[in-house]
């Protein structure tokens, strides 16, 4: 979700749920990094930008933020995505898993991500740490408050203005958003009261304005109760934000053994991202831990020859008062 500020700026936040392990880290990739892709190809950065990833055959980071602001979260988009089968001369041929490099890389805001989107194919290619294509989708945010939602399936290419300022996996954004027609209900205060042939009922408490709000663990779920606690968050100033936007994931936390696959293996919130564009910062909660580690992007970061990584401890420190 995107997180707006009460001095107008804005931050992108994300849980990373899967259930294989993926033991991602903070990484900073470098202005003129040159990226090889898996297809082959390759491209140079002109921005720095930092996110979590991990090197595989290059380095791959799936969320981060770059040094002008723009940021971007790869989420998961099942039976729904579809890229190109062969590789197309005169564009920039990337699998999916490799895209987050390229519109943190190469572009400076929402608008010009949408304006480049011919410059690419995304190819079928399997990503090598899961042997297998990675369906995905990807919502992407700048510095001035715009936010969208990029969608590849057989019918082509789709580009979203997300106002909602939200999203998950499957299906499709546009199904997202007309679902939220069925909860317009919702309210952060209360419900009045209500004549039962002459018995007053009245809410047994504060809160019953989201009576309906779902609270399972499915993607069309988690979606509604985004934008429900997303429309009420109070607006903070930038500087302390961190401390808002982590407890507006909080709720969106899948503990280990709670989501069964049909594989027999259990999706779980791996860890939790923040991206603060103002003063590009890249925030880091891994499941293991609620200790926060931050990498700001710098000038002397930004302009090494090679990729900086931030193993960030697994370890829960728990701090004794007495």
């Amino acid at each position: 979700m995107t997180y707006a500020t009460s001095d107008g700026q804005y931050w992108l936040a994300r849980t990373m749920d899967f259930g294989f392990e993926l033991g991602g880290n903070p990484v900073v990739i470098p202005r003129k990094y040159n990226f090889q892709s898996v297809t082959g190809r390759s491209f140079t950065t002109k921005f720095g930008f930092v996110g979590a990833g991990a090197k595989l055959q290059d380095y791959i980071v799936v969320d981060g933020v770059n040094e002008h602001g723009l940021s971007a979260a790869t989420l998961y988009f099942s039976d729904e995505a579809h890229y190109s089968d062969q590789p197309v001369s005169g564009k920039l041929n990337l699998a999916s898993f490799e895209l987050v490099n390229w519109i943190l890389g190469v572009n400076q805001s929402t608008a010009e991500v949408r304006a480049h989107l011919d410059q690419i194919n995304v190819v079928n290619f399997a990503l090598p740490l899961l042997k297998a294509n990675v369906p995905l989708h990807w919502i992407i945010a700048d510095r001035a408050g715009h936010c969208g939602v990029l969608e590849m399936q057989a019918e082509g290419i789709h580009w979203y203005d997300n106002q909602i300022g939200v999203m998950t996996n499957s299906p499709d954004f546009a199904w997202h958003r007309q679902n939220l027609g069925n909860y317009v209900q919702l309210e952060n205060g209360g419900q009045p009261d209500r004549q039962f042939n002459g018995y007053t009922a009245k809410q047994i408490g504060p809160g019953a304005g989201a009576l309906g709000l779902p609270g399972d663990y499915t993607s069309t779920s988690r979606f509604v109760r985004a934008a429900f606690m997303r429309e009420y968050a109070p607006a903070v100033p930038d500087k302390v934000a961190i401390n808002t936007v982590n407890h507006l994931l909080e709720p969106f936390d899948i503990p280990r053994g709670v989501k069964l696959q049909a594989n027999g293996k259990f999706d779980y919130t791996q860890y939790r991202g923040y991206m603060q564009m103002s003063n590009p910062t890249y925030y880091f909660q891994p499941y293991q831990s609620s200790d926060i580690s931050a990498v700001h992007l710098t000038e002397a970061l930004m302009n090494k020859s090679t990729v900086t990584d931030f193993p960030v401890p697994r370890e829960q420190q728990v701090t004794a008062l007495n």
